[in-house]
């Protein structure tokens, strides 16, 4: 396999790049909502148990409020340089299409027009993936779901969140995106590994069924992998690598490892921190060989402002969650979303 040429991007700034008119940028982003149910119970599922449910008193109020603090959170997400929410978005911990909906109707996205892409998974809570786009940049040619089949230890199966698979033009540039949410760490990290291995393997699957048509296709995998970027899952399943300069074709770069590593993190457990919410790209993201006006990763970044970290108490310093001890918080999230640039070079003229 040859070694992939490193594309370099020689620019004091982003934003001194646009005021030169010489690089477009596209915000593309994901974020765990924490349990983004609607108040009404749905009797094919669990919805009981989501902590919405366990609201007695103005449990109407406490929706618009998640709602809207989700979609504040949403609409700022790479506004800095982009000077637009992302253009694409993964997200996860949602219940249905309608929780979707009504995020995308609040007043901070609403001028944004985002649309839905949304498939009821067989979680047993009915947790779900999904996606939204604001289709004047995004034009969405294909997607499905790709059923994660689980048993356990007495053949019973374990139930979990389908990966889906996005396939559209991002302004006339043809890319394919995972969304991911994998099996959680319930009963301790190494006894639920092997789940988690099984739906890095179901990414492998996926990447493959997408190069059978383009072996240069261009590649997002985004989620809650409920593992940090050094696990087995992602190092020796996905062979992910964290260095860009030892990335060759066909492979997997995982900028979220040396984050990782710098003590990034996008939420916090028993003291510890983690990195499960990553984003990732094939090869053909960093190389040389496209033209002048296809997409290159610039950079991967956690969307952390104070106001969405605890300031006092207990667990000052983790991610302010909308949920604790059956009440709402008046937070956001116990994760933090994670975004990436990506950057294009336009005709000056």
């Amino acid at each position: 396999m040859k070694k992939i040429i490193i594309l370099v991007v020689l620019f004091l700034g982003v934003n001194t790049a646009f005021s030169q008119n010489k690089y477009e940028i596209r915000t593309v982003a994901f974020y765990n909502l924490e349990n983004l149910f609607d108040t009404e119970n749905d009797t094919l599922t669990d919805d009981e148990a989501s902590p919405i449910m366990a609201i007695i008193e103005n449990r109407e109020e406490v929706y618009l409020q998640k709602l809207n603090n989700m979609a504040k959170v949403i609409s700022e997400i790479g506004f800095e340089d982009a000077n637009n929410s992302p253009v694409i978005l993964g997200v996860a911990e949602v219940e249905n299409r309608k929780v979707l909906e009504d995020l995308v109707h609040t007043d901070f996205l609403k001028d944004k027009n985002y649309e839905i892409i949304h498939y009821d998974s067989p979680d047993l809570r009915g947790i779900d993936v999904g996606f939204l786009y604001q289709p004047a940049f995004f034009n969405p040619i294909s997607h499905e779901t790709f059923e994660l089949r689980l048993w356990d230890e007495n053949g019973m199966r374990n139930y979990t969140r389908d990966q889906l698979l996005v396939s559209g033009y991002l302004n006339g540039e043809l890319i394919h995106i995972i969304v991911n949410h994998w099996p959680s760490r319930r009963g301790g990290e190494e006894v639920s590994s092997a789940k988690r291995e099984k739906a890095a393997y179901l990414n492998t699957e996926i990447i493959k069924k997408i190069r059978e048509n383009d072996s240069n296709a261009k590649i997002i995998i985004m989620g809650d992998l409920n593992d940090d970027p050094i696990n087995k899952s992602l190092k020796e399943v996905l062979k992910t690598k964290g260095d860009k300069n030892n990335v060759v074709e066909g492979d997997i770069y995982n900028p979220t490892e040396q984050m990782f590593k710098r003590g990034e993190n996008t939420l916090a457990y028993r003291d510890n921190i983690n990195f499960f919410d990553q984003m990732m790209v094939s090869s053909t993201f960093l190389t040389q060989n496209n033209t002048y006006d296809s997409y290159k990763l610039y950079k991967v970044k956690v969307f952390n402002p104070p106001y969405l970290t605890t300031q006092t108490g207990k667990y000052k310093g983790y991610p302010f969650r909308s949920f604790a001890g059956g009440n709402f918080t008046g937070g956001y999230s116990d994760h933090y979303p994670v975004y990436m640039y990506l950057i294009r070079e336009v005709d000056s003229e």
